[in-house]
């Protein structure tokens, strides 16, 4: 005999776990909002002068530089991250110092530079870089850029080439054969991108999520991953630190949507580049290159060299091989 109104044995854990997942949600959305400290002191990344400047669209961009050198400058562009900032291209600044001008810039949304709940696009930072070039550096650069700032200055270099002599792109995004995860692509007409960037930003839940990201744990983890050996551990701590400052989740979270990339940027922009361009990589967790040799076959700008073994931080593990190259293809672009 079957009893109509008998619950399935099961119901009563599966409704305990959704109410402990919720208590447990709410906990840390609590947590995050009055127990985390979102203002954790940030020094300086880079042990050099540091100054701003305002753009219209970007407000406030930091950037450190040193000018005892001589010749043509040189610009460094970190990656897009959770907790990015000019630390990533530390090691570089200081081998450079003093034998070339050396700059190197916080991107809107990380380091110094403002981190505003405002709309974070490819755009607008192809428009801070050429900004910054134009109103602080004020000639033509060799530009060294990491991962997904690779296809940000290409942008720029596209749009605007003189500002730029050489573009050295270590570890880049947009050479892979399948679209990055995350790309704004729609689904059935529907844009998911948008949708997804929408539900991750309701204010309730945007910093908790973020949070989450941001624990020296996860940093840890994550790093490890672009890391051959050992982390350093004060890329680590400059990481927590500047994931914790108000408003850090902001930019991060376009990139987590996918809503920075540039679709077919190998096709449009790549392919398209005037400027001498010189690529450093092997493997990514993050990226791939499967489509770096089209764009060497199709383009006689581009040059590449493997760093091997790397895995999208060469300057930190290989700071001698890295700049040996790097200097080796700009004697050529003179």
């Amino acid at each position: 005999m079957v009893l109509r109104n008998q619950k399935p044995r099961d119901a009563g854990k599966g409704l305990s776990f959704a109410g402990w997942a919720a208590i447990a949600a709410g906990g840390w959305i609590l947590y995050s909002h009055f127990g985390i400290n979102h203002r954790v002191p940030l020094p300086e990344a880079i042990p050099a002068n540091r100054e701003s400047f305002f753009t219209k669209l970007a407000g406030r961009v930091n950037y450190y530089f040193d000018l005892s050198g001589t010749g043509r400058p040189v610009v460094l562009i970190h990656s897009i991250n959770a907790a990015a900032s000019a630390y990533e291209v530390s090691p570089l600044f200081l081998y450079f110092r003093g034998q070339r001008p050396v700059y190197a810039i916080d991107l809107p949304g990380f380091g110094f530079s403002e981190r505003s709940d405002r709309i974070y696009t490819p755009q607008l930072y192809e428009d801070t870089i050429v900004d910054f070039l134009s109103s602080q550096v004020k000639q033509p650069v060799d530009v060294i850029a990491l991962s997904l700032s690779g296809e940000f200055v290409s942008r720029a270099a596209l749009s605007y080439p003189e500002w730029f002599n050489s573009l050295t792109l270590i570890s880049p995004t947009g050479l892979g054969k399948n679209l990055l995860p995350g790309m704004d692509f729609a689904f059935g007409g529907f844009p998911i991108g948008h949708f997804a960037h929408a539900l991750l930003t309701l204010p309730l839940w945007a910093r908790p999520l973020f949070d989450l990201l941001a624990t020296r744990t996860s940093i840890e983890f994550f790093l490890k991953k672009s890391f051959v050996g050992h982390v350093p551990s004060g890329f680590i701590e400059y990481a927590y630190a500047s994931a914790h400052q108000p408003g850090a989740e902001h930019a991060p979270l376009y990139f987590i949507t996918g809503k920075l990339f540039t679709p077919q940027v190998r096709t449009q922009v790549y392919e398209r580049l005037k400027t001498p361009v010189l690529v450093l990589y092997d493997r990514d967790l993050y990226t791939s290159f499967e489509r770096l040799p089209d764009v060497l076959l199709k383009n006689p700008f581009w040059q590449a060299v493997r760093m091997v073994p790397s895995k999208g931080l060469p300057h930190f593990e290989r700071l001698a091989d890295t700049v040996e190259v790097i200097e080796g293809f700009w004697r050529g672009t003179k």
